[in-house]
């Protein structure tokens, strides 16, 4: 017997309206193909680090901006977690910090996934600090060991309601 093209898909998610598509996208998937779903939210240390290392920020703002990301994290990742619990789907989360692309690669990698979900990197709803996926996109299809999918869907928040 063939084995199926994806078991565990990977979704990065930032909180930005076109990640969260990814995530609902994810979701209706693991209904209709019963994959297993991770989603990662990455704190994008590296470049606080390197506006500290740059005089940009003094060292306590770098430690502020952290903190106020972590804590976005913690409320976006609680929120798609809801999310997937509604549709009765199991949704494993993790938050990572470091560099996005970097730690999207890394934990697909360690979590065996066949496959990534990444948003729409033409996204605009978001700030571009906070959608670093816009700009990673590119090194994490460079780079992944897996499959990735850049979801583009015009009508999946219409779709999702219906699942």
């Amino acid at each position: 017997m063939i084995k199926p093209l994806f078991q565990k898909v990977l979704i990065a998610y930032d909180g930005s309206v076109s990640s969260l598509h990814a995530v609902q996208y994810g979701i209706m998937m693991a209904k209709i193909y019963k994959c297993q779903l991770k989603a990662v939210y990455v704190v994008d240390d590296a470049s606080i680090k390197k506006l500290v290392l740059s005089k940009f920020l003094v060292s306590d703002e770098g430690n502020n901006m952290r903190e106020h990301l972590l804590s976005d994290g913690k409320r976006n990742v609680e929120y798609i977690k809801e999310l997937a619990r509604k549709k009765n789907v199991k949704l494993e989360t993790e938050i990572l910090s470091g560099s996005v692309w970097a730690e999207v690669v890394r934990a697909a990698g360690e979590y065996k996934a066949n496959l990534i979900l990444l948003g729409d990197s033409t996204d605009t709803s978001s700030t571009d600090y906070h959608s670093k996926m816009k700009k990673g996109a590119i090194e994490i299809v460079g780079n992944a060991g897996c499959s990735v999918l850049v979801v583009k869907e015009p009508y999946v928040e219409q779709l999702f309601k219906l699942c």
